[in-house]
């Protein structure tokens, strides 16, 4: 039975799994970070593949039940940190890992928050208009609607869910937020469908690209990601590997713009100007310079996959690109 199959029906499915596995090629003794534990997929799976030791990240304090399992099967191979994972050179230097072999992530929302109606992530079950990863936080979506100003909002929906359409629907939104506060998901869904009409070719709801866009910006989504890769090229070993599986162009775009960049591989803006890029050894080497794809049969199992990309970066053993950089101007970091 394939590693897909036999996690098939838990609470998240884990996306493109055996290509993850694949990419890992998780060893004995060596260490891992799974940056995104959600329901714990990757982790068990790197687990029960290798007689490894993998350091779970998550900030959403719902996952407990699947860490207390896992720390229950595999003990003190399995260690869970509570926090981001743009944090992960921190965290891991708290529980004694200065590096490590390993580091993966599954970026945004995972399907476990989407299904739970009260955590607001979803406008298919009508619920509170919060959108937190973590529910320490005090800042929900619920702050964005009601309180930003009328540019802000249209900056935000037009920015993280590249709606063309996000100046009406922020006019809309201060119009009925005058009336009444929004506080509901189907509140705010039926406000943006008054607004963006579904075209015959567009397979989505009208209000995706707007709650996508109060998500990212609630939680720092993109900011997350980016201290998340840095954090992973401090971090890595020499031929550690880096492993980011998204699901959206502007996740993908921060991925392969630093894939890119830190492979040597950023085109030189001007041919009569060297790029410092030039005289900085690349930190990373890419497998394949275009993303893997799930399968057929993985988007047939499973169609919340059929969005995702993975990319993999291999470590080499130059200096982190910010060290480089500081040591070219004269400094450290």
């Amino acid at each position: 039975m394939s590693v897909m199959a036999s996690h098939a029906d838990s609470p998240h499915y884990s996306v493109m799994l055996n290509d993850v596995l694949g990419a890992l090629k998780p060893q004995d003794g060596e260490v891992y970070v799974d940056g995104t534990f959600g329901a714990g997929g990757y982790s068990r799976a790197f687990l029960e593949s290798s007689k490894c030791t993998v350091v779970a990240i998550d900030r959403d304090p719902t996952v407990q039940p699947a860490v207390d399992a896992l720390k229950a099967e595999f003990g003190d191979r399995f260690i869970f940190i509570k926090g981001c994972f743009g944090d992960a050179q921190e965290l891991l230097c708290d529980v004694g890992f200065e590096k490590i072999d390993g580091f993966v992530v599954d970026v945004g929302v995972s399907s476990m928050q989407i299904d739970q109606a009260d955590r607001g992530f979803s406008f298919k079950n009508d619920g509170p208009l919060d959108m937190r990863m973590d529910s320490a936080d005090d800042f929900t979506a619920a702050d964005i609607v009601n309180d930003y100003k009328e540019e802000d909002l249209a900056n935000v929906i037009y920015q993280y869910g590249e709606e063309r359409m996000s100046r009406r629907i922020a006019k809309v939104i201060v119009e009925k937020r005058s009336e009444e506060r929004i506080e509901a998901t189907a509140q705010l869904a039926d406000i943006v469908r008054s607004v963006v009409f579904k075209s015959p070719k567009d397979k989505i709801d009208p209000a995706t690209r707007t709650f996508q866009a109060l998500r990212i910006a609630v939680n720092d989504e993109l900011g997350e990601l980016e201290r998340g890769l840095s954090a992973a090229e401090k971090l890595l070993n020499e031929e550690g590997r880096l492993i980011v599986v998204s699901f959206h162009s502007l996740e993908d775009g921060i991925v392969k713009s630093f894939l890119n960049k830190h492979s040597g591989r950023t085109p030189n803006v001007s041919k009569y100007l060297p790029s410092v890029y030039e005289e900085i050894s690349p930190s990373f080497t890419l497998i394949k310079r275009k993303a893997f794809l799930p399968s057929d049969s993985e988007i047939q199992e499973n169609p919340r996959s059929r969005s995702a990309k993975m990319r993999v970066a291999i470590r080499t053993s130059a200096p982190p690109f910010c060290t480089a950089n500081s040591k070219k101007e004269g400094g450290y970091v």
